[in-house]
This record gives C-alpha cells, sequence and structure tokens, in this order.
C-alpha cells in the first residue's frame, strides 16, 4: 500500500542524507521525495512517499524517529490528506497537433508555459493519477521531455504538523 509520510526535521546539513540512508539501509524504497524550508527557516518538511504493509511503515516511522534531526513524524494516509504534485511537460506542438496539445492542456487544466516554433511546454499539477492519465492521453512519440516534482502533501482540516 502507498504511504505518503510527512516529516518535520532540523534545516541542517546532512539532515537529508541521513534520512535516506536510513531506507537505503533497511532496503525500503522512496517512491518519490521532496523537501524543502519550512516558515520557520531552521526547519525543513520532508515529503516521503513509499510502499510497505502497515508493520512496515510503522518500523519506517520508528527508525524516523530515533534521527537526531528528527522533530515529528506523520503518516498523512493515516487519515485526510490533500496531495498534489508538479509536472513539467515538453510536447512536440508542429501543425495540427498544436491545437490538440493546447486542447489536452485545457482538459486537465493545465497551463502552457512557453511556446517554441515546435514545441509547447505545459505545467500540470494534481495528483499523480492526474498526470499519468495526462500521459496516457496524448502521443507518446510527442513527449520530448518530462520532469514531476513528486508528491506534496498535508493533513485537511485540523491535522497540523508542528513541533
Amino acid at each position: 500500500m502507498k504511504h505518503i509520510i510527512a516529516v518535520l526535521l532540523e534545516n541542517e546539513p546532512g539532515a537529508l542524507s541521513r534520512v535516506v540512508a536510513l531506507f537505503s539501509a533497511r532496503g525500503y524504497n522512496i517512491e518519490s521525495l521532496t523537501v524543502a524550508p519550512t516558515e520557520d527557516a531552521s526547519l525543513s518538511r520532508m515529503t516521503i512517499v513509499t510502499t510497505g504493509s502497515d508493520e512496515v511503515i510503522e518500523q519506517i516511522t520508528k527508525h524516523l524517529n530515533r534521527l537526531v534531526d528528527v522533530v515529528k513524524v506523520v503518516d498523512l494516509t493515516e487519515g485526510q490528506f490533500t496531495e498534489r504534485e508538479l509536472m513539467l511537460i515538453k510536447v512536440r506542438a508542429v501543425g495540427k497537433e498544436r491545437e490538440e496539445m493546447k486542447r489536452m492542456a485545457d482538459i486537465f487544466r493545465g497551463r502552457i508555459i512557453d511556446v517554441t516554433e515546435k514545441s509547447y511546454t505545459i505545467e500540470l499539477t494534481g495528483d499523480a493519477g492526474k498526470l499519468d492519465a495526462f500521459i496516457e492521453g496524448i502521443d507518446r512519440a510527442a513527449i520530448l521531455e518530462t520532469v514531476r516534482t513528486g508528491s506534496s502533501g498535508i493533513g485537511r482540516g485540523e491535522r497540523i504538523l508542528r513541533v
């Protein structure tokens, strides 16, 4: 089962590498990883997407809590949460393809952020399923380059990850 784990950790050199080393040493896979400073410059928030049984996720959470840099760990999938991912995709757009790519971007509520004579760069946000559906909906041969951020997640309502 897919789990989204939010980690609040000290914004110190080496903190990210210690978390990644923990996953690597125990053979856990990281499907995506995002990290950035929070409103408090001394703290960073990390979002890790991984898969595993409830027992495996419990072990991951326990190991993360033992790391010196880690302040708090929450498995967002234990409650209601909102998840988003950003994708930039450069597609071939020549002749009749131009109108089709613009139409697909509109259908998926994407924005064309760069235009050349032969290509469009489209920005899309949503859950991973939406971004995957966009890729499936266009001709694979038209894709020139794809960049995805990985998931970021936040608890809904009163659910807050704070010190």
